[in-house]
């Protein structure tokens, strides 16, 4: 159930950060109130898995999620643009969040 969390929290760590983004600098009413919710949620399933999970391992994951996400909708969302190493990096990110979790 742990890794359950651990994913929650990754998701809406990608769900505050994106909606940080469209908040326009928090004034946009919709998308501030989401951020707030989304990084509430996410500390609160992170300190969930954290009952179990290793703190190293969890946080390496759960940051691992939210790069990973966010750089995937910042590319649908915003058009932004990723160039081969950054796309490379994003790629060792994913084999190393991988990599904990099969250690883990």
């Amino acid at each position: 159930m742990e890794w359950m969390y651990l994913i929650l929290a990754g998701i809406f760590e990608i769900t505050w950060a994106t909606t940080m983004k469209l908040s326009q600098g928090f004034s946009k009413a919709l998308p501030t109130l989401i951020t707030i919710i989304g990084y509430i949620a996410s500390a609160i399933f992170l300190s969930m898995a954290l009952k179990k999970i290793p703190l190293g391992s969890a946080y390496a994951i759960w940051t691992g999620i939210g790069i990973v996400g966010t750089s995937v909708l910042g590319v649908v969302l915003f058009h932004e643009m990723l160039s081969g190493l950054q796309i490379l990096c994003i790629g060792l990110i994913v084999i190393g969040v991988a990599g904990l979790k099969l250690l883990a």
